[in-house]
C-alpha cells in the first residue's frame, strides 16, 4: 500500500466539530485545522434529506418486492451470485437489500447495501450489541440511523453535506467468502454522477466485514484513483445498545478532547481527559484526538466490548440525552474516527480497521 500523507496535527487553538475535506474542484495543497461551524451541529438526528444539485441518485430507490415471495428480484439475483455458506442476500426492511452473515456458532450480523451499513451484530445466543434508533427509516431516501453508518468523505459539517454522502447511496457487493467458518462480505463504493456533483473526485472505497466467534471486524480502504490529490475525513458513527445510566468507557485518560456542552453547544471546550472511567450522566458530545488502540465499553447490560482499531487516529463519544428523548437511554455512540484530514496523492490509499469483541 502506498504511503499516505497526513495533514498537520490539530492546532491547539483550532479544535472543531466540523471538518472540511477537499473542495470539489481543487486539490488539497496545504494543511488544515478543524474549524467549528456554529450554524451546523456536530451531531444531531442523522439526517436530513439528501442535498445534491442533481437530486437523489437512482440507486436510492427501494427495489420492488416479488408478490409471490416478498423477496426482491435484485436480492434473489445477488444471492444466486454471491450467496455461500454463512452469507445470504435477502430483502430487508422497506424492501432494501441486506446481507446476513451467520456463524457456525450461532452468531449473526446484518449489513444493508444502502449506506453500506452494518445494522445488527449478535454473538451466539445473545442480544443485539448494536442499536438502530426507533426513528430510523428504510426508504432509501435518508441514511439509516443506527448500527455502523459511514461518514465519508467528510465527518461532521463542512464544505459538503453533513457527514458526506457514503451513507446516502447503495454500495455494491465486491465479494463474499467463508474462510475457516468466518463469513466475510466485501462492499465497494465508486464515484457516480451524484457523488461527483458533491465531491468531484475519482476514488475507490472498500469495506470488509468479517463475522467471527464473539467478534466483528471491519476494514475500510480508501484509494485515490484520480489524477489529482484529494483529502478527506471519515468515521464509523457506531451505535451500541446500552443502559445509559450504567454505561462507561475506559481508555481515554490523557487524550486531548473537545467537549460540546449541552448548555452552550456553540462554544466547545478544549481540554485533556482526566477520567479513567467516562460515564454518560447527561448530554455527551466529545471528540478525542490521538486515541489509543483499545477502548472498553461497558454497556450496562452485562457485556463489556473491546473496541480495537488500527489506522483510526481519533474517537468520538456521543449521547444526545433529552434532545432525543425517545431513545437516548438505550444507546451510546463510541466512534472510531479520522478527524484530521488525510491527503492522498494519485494511486495512494489509506486503511483503517476496527475489531469489536466480547
Amino acid at each position: 500500500m502506498a504511503l499516505l500523507k497526513l495533514s498537520s496535527a490539530i492546532c491547539s487553538s483550532a479544535f472543531a466539530l466540523g471538518v472540511a475535506p477537499s473542495l470539489p474542484h481543487a486539490a488539497s495543497t496545504s494543511s488544515r485545522s478543524l474549524s467549528w461551524k456554529r450554524s451546523s451541529p456536530f451531531h444531531g438526528a442523522l439526517p436530513s434529506t439528501v442535498s445534491s444539485p442533481s437530486g437523489l441518485p437512482s440507486s436510492v430507490v427501494a427495489p420492488r418486492a416479488s408478490q409471490a415471495t416478498g423477496v426482491s428480484a435484485e436480492a434473489e439475483n445477488l444471492n444466486e451470485k454471491y450467496g455461500t455458506e454463512g452469507v445470504k442476500v435477502q430483502s430487508g426492511e422497506g424492501g432494501l437489500t441486506k446481507v446476513v452473515l451467520s456463524g457456525r456458532d450461532g452468531s449473526e450480523a446484518e449489513v444493508y447495501l444502502y449506506g453500506g451499513c452494518v445494522t445488527s451484530w449478535k454473538a451466539a445466543g445473545g442480544k443485539d450489541l448494536l442499536f438502530v434508533r426507533p426513528d430510523a427509516v428504510f426508504t432509501g431516501k435518508k441514511p439509516i440511523s443506527g448500527g455502523l453508518p459511514h461518514c465519508f468523505p467528510q465527518f461532521g459539517p463542512g464544505v459538503i453535506q453533513q457527514h458526506g454522502f457514503a451513507r446516502n447511496v447503495t454500495w455494491d457487493i465486491a465479494s463474499t467468502q467463508n474462510d475457516g467458518g468466518s463469513p466475510t462480505l466485501v462492499l465497494g463504493l465508486k464515484p457516480s454522477d451524484y457523488s461527483r456533483s458533491i465531491w468531484n473526485y475519482e476514488f475507490s472505497v472498500t469495506f470488509k466485514i468479517v463475522l467471527g466467534e464473539k467478534k466483528l471486524t471491519t476494514e475500510m480502504v480508501v484509494e485515490n484513483t484520480d489524477t489529482k490529490s484529494f483529502s478527506f475525513t471519515t468515521a464509523l458513527h457506531s451505535y451500541f445498545r446500552a443502559d445509559v445510566s450504567k454505561t462507561s468507557v475506559t481508555g481515554l485518560k490523557g487524550c486531548k478532547r473537545l467537549d460540546k456542552p449541552y448548555e452552550d453547544p456553540a462554544n466547545p471546550v478544549e481540554g485533556s481527559e482526566d477520567r479513567n472511567v467516562i460515564e454518560f450522566p447527561g448530554f455527551v458530545d466529545t471528540m478525542y484526538m490521538n486515541t489509543p488502540n483499545v477502548l472498553v465499553l461497558d454497556n450496562g447490560l452485562g457485556e463489556k466490548l473491546s473496541i480495537r482499531n488500527e489506522g483510526w487516529t481519533d474517537a468520538v463519544l456521543w449521547n444526545p440525552y433529552l434532545t432525543m428523548e425517545a431513545c437516548y437511554k438505550d444507546f451510546v455512540c463510541v466512534e472510531n474516527a479520522q478527524l484530521s484530514p488525510v491527503e492522498l496523492q494519485p494511486g495512494q490509499s489509506w486503511t483503517a480497521k476496527q475489531s469489536l469483541s466480547l
